[in-house]
């Protein structure tokens, strides 16, 4: 058997825990402390020095489109598929992967295929079935049988609401989505979570509210993202994190975009804290490899760029750095939170017990030095030791 020890790294679990040693083995952390001494016959050790390190927990994305996107201006704007290094760089060790505008050309079982790819390369990736569109499209004919029967799905989504693209699905139908995606959750022990799109509609959050308000459906179930359109949209849904629902951010923005009033990821959290709004209610997801459209008030598409998972990372220094946020609550939004709220109880945390996702980031610049995923050592000294298959 071998063993990983990193000694001395400055621990953000995310609370700060000091300098200590983390002992990692058979993809999980073995052993946390200050005082750990390892000697064994026929035991390989590897010595790590971490004390130029902060050691945190590995990122968790919410949202990435791992196979790309569809193009809204068209077939040659289909945005490409993610590879490894695309999220191990990062320090992104989770993703959750979907589909999006394109449910056609880009495929749930085209999207399993890619999620069982790169959890083999080393990354840990689970899948929302769905897409933008309701009637939801589903690999089994049911939301409920694709989360309790085919294990990489934990949620359905990115259903779209306020938004022109969407399908504009009634709140019965929402309700209906959120009932077998919750039931499909208990029955299989996985949060079943409905992951929304919100778009730019002046209707905002009017319907998920009317689901909230109109059917036995906690605020709880639902997960929704784009909470940063506007100063507008994201204050109007403070009420919803205090009653429990997490706040998606996302960290993928164009200068254009800002320009129109979007918020950058780490304004988003700063101004939350500042409202009073608890570290523990906001995520940043990446928006990896999605096309991001910029549409002119009359809805003809003006301009395109594509989303990166580097941008959680990129997101993560701005709020730490710029905004000034404790190191803790920042690493809250990009890990700890959303493995919390998707249940994914082994993420988002360093201890003993649970995967051995870490990142060690360099003291003065927050850059990734190093990343393990499922204790398996994706990059070393900010370079891929690891690479996609064909890369």
């Amino acid at each position: 058997m071998k063993l990983t020890l990193i000694e001395g790294a400055e621990v953000f679990a995310p609370h700060a825990l000091g300098p200590t040693n983390i002992v990692v083995a058979g993809g999980q952390i073995l052993a946390m402390g200050t005082n750990l001494s390892l000697a064994g016959q026929g035991i390989e050790i590897e010595r790590i020095n971490g004390r130029d390190f902060y050691a945190v927990p590995g990122f968790v994305d919410p949202l990435a489109h791992i196979t790309g996107g569809g193009g809204e201006g068209g077939f040659h704007t289909r945005t490409p598929e993610m590879t490894l290094t695309d999220a191990s760089l990062a320090g992104v060790t989770t993703l959750v992967a979907c589909l999006g505008t394109d449910a056609t050309t880009r495929t749930l079982p085209d999207l399993l295929a890619k999620a069982h790819a790169l959890t083999y390369e080393g990354l840990t990736v689970h899948c929302y079935t769905g897409s933008y569109e309701v009637p939801v499209r589903t690999i089994t004919g049911s939301v409920r049988d694709d989360i309790m029967l085919i294990d990489a799905f934990i949620g359905v989504g990115e259903v779209a609401i306020a938004d022109h693209r969407g399908s504009h699905p009634s709140a019965e139908e929402l309700a209906r989505i959120a009932a077998d995606a919750r039931v499909g959750g208990m029955l299989s022990g996985k949060r079943g979570i409905v992951f929304l799109h919100i778009g730019e509609a002046p209707e905002q959050l009017a319907l998920l509210r009317e689901v909230i308000t109109r059917f036995p459906v906690p605020a709880t179930q639902f997960y929704p993202t784009h909470m940063n359109r506007s100063i507008e949209l994201l204050e109007h849904g403070y009420d919803l994190a205090h009653q429990g629902m997490v706040l998606d951010v996302t960290a993928s923005t164009t200068p254009e975009l800002l320009a129109q009033g979007e918020l950058s990821a780490a304004e988003s959290l700063h101004r939350a804290l500042a409202a009073g709004l608890s570290h523990k209610m906001i995520s940043f997801s990446s928006d990896g490899n999605a096309s991001l459209p910029d549409f002119d008030e009359t809805g003809n598409l003006v301009g395109l760029k594509m989303g990166r998972v580097q941008s959680m990372h990129d997101a993560f220094v701005e709020a730490v750095t710029q905004y000034e946020i404790p190191l803790s609550h920042a690493l809250h939004a990009v890990s700890t939170n959303a493995a919390r709220y998707l249940g994914l109880s082994d993420k988002g945390e360093l201890a003993v017990g649970k995967s051995a996702d870490l990142v060690l980031l360099e003291r003065d610049s927050l850059s990734v030095n190093s990343v393990w995923s499922r204790g398996k050592r994706l990059v070393s000294d900010g370079k891929a030791v690891v690479k996609s298959t064909f890369a």
